[in-house]
């Protein structure tokens, strides 16, 4: 019997193929966990055979890695059985254990998404840090970690827990030795924000404990201050279900937390039912960049892919306004990206959800947020990307094309520039789509 152990997915990747290449069958290699002792010491690796390159579906390897997530040490195993029979009878089906852990591991995956909650501290030179705790099902700090990176870029935090932390400083993302959850900070300014956010959307018309506790396992409530709320709010459901129907407030002001920083507003904005908007979207979607862009790009609402993945332009229009700004020498991640309004306006077409504009109204009840955001970025210039935001910014309607590209002065000093939405370029004839792309890039540039 071989031992051969193995730290990470890419050494279990390097071992299994030289394996697979010395024809070594599953039942004669075990794979263990990490540095063993002499007792279970690396055996030295088989002398490559006769076979040729090896060639494996990038889909099989793609689910190995998310599998080698898994706390399970008998995964490596399990994994090496896979690869054989796929190499030597060309069957690439895997067995239900595999399949399994590849479904517990993606549900731990996006239980950390949505369960990290930040606690924010104050260092000596007045830095703010935000630092959480949590304890994942699987080995999946090193896999998530990235995500947070690029969803809270401008803050330093660290996530904790038992195996492994994470330290992002806006630079640079590197990990260090799991803590015990008594070394995390208490509670802080935040936690009441969190609470006011479940609080929100909690839908009493909609109350069932059992799909609750299993969407939110029990096991994670100690690091999830709206959880106190839970017994009250299900025992109040019925009278907050009338108070529900009875509220229709017109401004996002109420919900705007007053001089508040980007990750505060971020988090709030979350609990803001200024208009009806937030009953049918998924999630409202804030701005991001730095916290003190020179420039500020505004759009009008979130699309079908922000409001499901929770970021702005990211769906074609992002894409394409991502390629401008390129051409244009502008770096995005220089520059601020918000929305007029913050949650997606729709209409359901068979599974399609096809965008709206969103009216007067619901622009001007959004507004408290987009000056929030303008107020603590203090941009030198903002373009409104199309008329819904010229609308929000100017306070006026304007003839996008005959108004586009010409500086407009704002309160405070700063200057507002127009030009059309990026997805304005995706409705243009074809023939037509070159020019008023480069258009669109002298607008940008112009800003820059």
């Amino acid at each position: 019997m071989r031992q051969v152990a193995v730290e990470n997915f890419q050494e279990w990747r390097e071992k299994a193929r030289a394996l697979v290449a010395g024809s070594v069958p599953p039942d004669d290699v075990r794979f263990t966990d990490g540095l063993q002792d002499s007792l279970f010491a690396d055996v030295p690796m088989p002398a490559a055979g006769s076979r040729g390159r090896i060639s494996v579906p990038r889909a099989f390897l793609a689910r190995a890695e998310i599998v080698s997530l898994h706390r399970d040490p008998k995964r490596w195993d399990l994994l090496y059985r896979a690869l054989f029979r796929i190499v030597n009878d060309g069957l690439s089906n895997e067995p239900d254990e595999l399949l399994a852990m590849e479904q517990a591991v993606g549900r731990d995956i996006h239980k950390m998404h949505a369960f990290v909650r930040f606690r924010k501290i104050v260092e000596d030179d007045g830095q703010p840090q935000y630092v959480a705790w949590y304890r994942p099902d699987h080995h999946i700090v090193k896999h998530v970690a990235p995500w947070f990176a690029e969803r809270f870029g401008a803050m330093h935090w660290a996530i904790l827990t038992p195996d492994l932390s994470a330290y992002w400083d806006t630079k640079t993302l590197r990990f260090g030795d799991g803590v015990p959850r008594s070394a995390a900070p208490q509670e802080d300014e935040l936690e009441e924000l969190w609470r006011s956010y479940y609080a929100s959307i909690f839908n009493p018309a909609r109350v069932n404990v059992r799909a609750m506790t299993r969407e939110m396992p029990v096991r994670h409530w100690s690091t999830m201050p709206e959880a106190t709320l839970i017994p009250t709010l299900v025992s109040n459901a019925r009278a907050r279900e009338q108070q529900m129907r009875e509220r229709a407030p017109g401004s996002a002001e109420p919900f705007v937390p007053v001089g508040a920083e980007l990750p505060v507003l971020a988090a709030a904005v979350r609990a803001c039912k200024g208009c009806e908007l937030y009953a049918c979207a998924t999630q409202p979607v804030f701005g991001e960049g730095p916290e003190r862009a020179r420039l500020m790009l505004v759009g009008e609402q979130p699309g079908d892919q922000e409001d499901l993945q929770g970021r702005p332009f990211v769906g074609p229009a992002g894409q394409l306004l991502d390629r401008a700004l390129q051409e244009a020498g502008v770096d995005r991640s220089s520059v601020y990206v918000t929305n007029a309004v913050k949650h997606f306006k729709f209409e359901e077409r068979g599974k399609r959800r096809i965008h709206k504009k969103p009216d007067g109204g619901e622009v001007a009840a959004c507004r408290p947020w987009l000056t929030a955001e303008i107020e603590r970025v203090d941009p030198q210039l903002i373009v409104a990307l199309g008329a819904t935001a010229a609308l929000s910014l100017g306070g006026r309607e304007f003839a996008i094309q005959k108004e586009r590209g010409r500086m407009m002065p704002l309160p405070g000093g700063r200057q507002l520039l127009i030009t059309v939405h990026p997805s304005f370029l995706l409705r243009v004839p074809e023939a037509a789509k070159a020019a008023e792309f480069a258009r669109f890039v002298q607008d940008l540039r112009l800003a820059s």
